[in-house]
């Protein structure tokens, strides 16, 4: 699964990629972070609000900062997981 923070890399992003980090591994999943700065590749992204994270190339949390147990529900929604 590939993780991506959307943002400036500004505090709150900072928190959205440990929160992010910390449901993945909760959920035992395997995944890669990368950190999107880049404002074309954010923008290219469909990002319009700051931070966001997209996870397998869809955005799941955007211009808030979610905690990690929302972002697992997050990656129940988006398929990731399977729920009981």
């Amino acid at each position: 699964m590939k993780l991506a923070i959307y943002g400036s890399g500004c505090s709150k992003c900072k928190t959205l990629a440990a929160n992010a980090e910390a449901a993945a591994r909760a959920l035992g999943l395997t995944y890669e972070l990368d950190k999107i700065t880049d404002m074309n590749a954010i923008i290219d992204a469909g990002v319009m609000r700051t931070p966001a994270l997209g996870v397998d190339g869809s955005i799941v949390v955007e211009g808030k900062v979610a905690a990690a147990e929302e972002i697992q529900k997050q990656l129940a929604r988006a398929g990731v997981i399977k729920t009981a």
